[in-house]
């Protein structure tokens, strides 16, 4: 066959039709194409609705964080992540905040914003009082979009407006908040802000261009709070340790972008659990990052109380839903949501701070102890020996020796699988 990826109608293949085409031109092996073709729980064509050009799916492992308690209420918490040590590490953290009453977490209202663009406006500052002036207008219009949200409690409830300065002059920013209840939104926000641009643009006498949902979700904040006992970390040194990495953090942007992705494995573990957008989450906590200091920085807090314990405190944007997308359509999403016990986003929004925060700390404490590779190192020492080919105890035995040789690495592994082959 030709190579070539200009394929005209691609899309009216079927998932097989296209996956055999993939194997053509791709040269896959039986066993790599059955290994993209094999959907797990989900149907091919409920998959094929899904995305486009579908060929197969790919498969994460799913496994459960212990020792939650959060709110008063015991939790297990599933996370689909492929990185070793994440989930571990979280059940360790939680079951030493557990020691300390567990993680407290409160949350906003899921507000999102929508952003409607106006350029060419011939007097700005004069266009956002007009603009407020019209607020009730522009919300009946934005609500007549979604009735059913409205229903629920939902719907466009307010109007902010910004004028702001581009490298094309100055635009009239009008944005519409929108309280999503259990849905993340997306869909929702961008219908009522394409509604009002045409109403925008009479109000301001400006063109009105782009019309979207923003990730950066201020008003839709999750917080949780955890004491962990300094008995339980080994003393106040390693309180002051975990303080002294955390101002690292506070101090250096480069030290701060690992931090806050330690605080990223355990959020967008349980998002994708939940078949959320983990995208929308990422880029909304890193954006507030920026945003709540004014410079890029941590989104978690740590401090001494009164006895010598260390507090940690977490706040970051939740866009997350329990209802459309993938969180209806895929069951495992459905079954994660039912192990998590939430009946609500919110609810979903807290666990995602908790679970965060938890990360976080067991990031820090490694850190600033034993050093992360320790922890981390015989998960993935599994990893390498299953990859260098090693079955069953073989896998044991060369973890065991790479963690002892402290080398834990590819050619260490083929080398010492021929060593115990020729043992045997």
């Amino acid at each position: 066959m030709d190579r070539t990826s200009e394929l005209s109608g691609f899309y009216k293949l079927t998932p097989e039709e296209r996956l055999q085409y993939v194997k053509e031109f791709a040269g896959l092996t039986e066993e790599e194409t059955e290994a993209i073709a094999a959907t797990g729980s989900m149907k091919i064509d409920d998959v094929n609705r899904m995305i486009e050009n579908v060929i197969g799916t790919f498969e994460l492992p799913l496994g459960i964080a212990t020792h939650f308690r959060i709110n008063g209420e015991d939790k297990l918490i599933p996370m689909a992540i492929e990185e070793p040590s994440v989930v571990a590490a979280a059940s360790k953290a939680a079951k030493i905040a557990r020691a300390g009453g567990g993680f407290y977490t409160t949350s906003t209202d899921p507000i999102m914003i929508g952003q409607v663009q106006i350029v060419d406006v011939p007097d700005p500052q004069s266009a956002r009082f007009k603009v407020l002036e019209k607020k009730e207008e522009i919300l009946k219009l934005a609500n007549e979009q979604d009735p059913v949200l409205v229903k629920f409690g939902g719907g466009a409830k307010d109007v902010e407006v910004r004028v702001i300065d581009s490298p094309k002059g100055p635009m009239v920013i009008v944005h519409l908040l929108v309280d999503c209840r259990d849905a993340m939104g997306a869909n929702a926000v961008n219908t009522m802000a394409e509604a009002v641009g045409p109403l925008l643009e009479r109000i301001t006498g400006g063109r009105v261009y782009l019309r979207i949902i923003s990730n950066l979700a201020v008003y839709r904040l999750a917080r949780a709070r955890a004491t962990f006992p300094k008995e339980e970390l080994g003393g106040e040194d390693v309180v002051d340790a975990v303080i002294e990495a955390w101002a690292f953090a506070a101090a250096d942007p480069f030290r701060c972008a690992t931090h806050n992705k330690g605080i990223m494995n355990g959020v967008s573990a349980v998002v994708r659990a939940t078949g959320n957008d983990t995208r929308a989450v990422e880029a909304g906590a890193h954006s507030y990052a920026y945003y709540k200091h004014g410079h890029y920085g941590p989104l978690t807090y740590y401090e001494k109380d009164s006895q010598g314990n260390l507090v940690g405190t977490i706040e970051l944007p939740v866009a997350v839903g329990t209802i459309g997308g993938a969180t209806k359509v895929h069951p495992v999403a459905r079954a994660s949501l039912k192990i998590l016990g939430v009946k609500s986003a919110k609810e979903l929004g807290e666990v995602l701070a908790a679970v965060g925060l938890a990360q976080n700390f067991a990031a820090l404490r490694a850190l600033a102890t034993e050093g992360i590779q320790r922890g981390h190192m015989a998960l993935h020492a599994r990893n390498i020996a299953a990859m260098v080919g090693a079955k069953g105890e073989e896998i044991d035995i060369l973890v065991q020796r790479m963690v002892e040789m402290k080398k834990v690495r590819m050619d260490i592994a083929e080398q010492l699988l021929k060593e115990i082959r020729g043992e045997k």
